[in-house]
């Protein structure tokens, strides 16, 4: 997984912090963590683009939520940031080089993709069972501060 996925997801929790009615550009978005602004404005285009963020042009413009943070789920990031294939791919490397087996004794599925499809199915219905209002609320326990502390910065444009 990117990097740009740990940035979409705290980019959402600021975006709720700074409050409904305000819009952060990119550039102010990524001045907060001191990421590089075209890199996170592309996740965020992302996420405007699956309809988590809405973006308005402008001086004035920025990035807002589109919905509650209780209706985004870490897997609706993921999938904006990401993409929706899936993370392991089988080559089938097993009918290749001189350890090719013959195709008839292969199986019908490589052991290996089998493994490996069932844990991601288990790692997308965990992020999918878990929305973004419960990570800023555990982020708050372990920072009360961090939301007005972000409004104070916010405020200083």
């Amino acid at each position: 997984m990117s990097e740009g996925v740990e940035w979409a997801l705290h980019s959402c929790v600021n975006l709720a912090w700074s409050g409904p009615d305000r819009a952060v550009s990119a550039a102010r978005l990524a001045a907060w963590h001191e990421l590089p602004a075209a890199y996170l404005n592309k996740q965020l285009q992302a996420l405007a683009r699956a309809g988590i963020l809405t973006s308005a042009p402008g001086p004035r413009g920025g990035f807002r939520l589109a919905r509650p943070l209780t209706a985004i789920s870490l897997m609706d990031v993921v999938a904006a940031v990401e993409g929706p294939e899936e993370a392991f791919r089988c080559a089938e490397i097993r009918g290749q080089g001189p350890g090719a087996a013959p195709e008839e004794g292969r199986g019908a599925e490589c052991a290996i993709a089998h493994a490996m499809t069932r844990a991601e199915l288990a790692w997308r219905r965990a992020l999918a069972a878990q929305n973004l209002d419960e990570i800023r609320q555990q982020a708050e326990r372990q920072a009360p501060e961090a939301p007005e502390r972000l409004r104070a910065w916010l405020a200083e444009q």
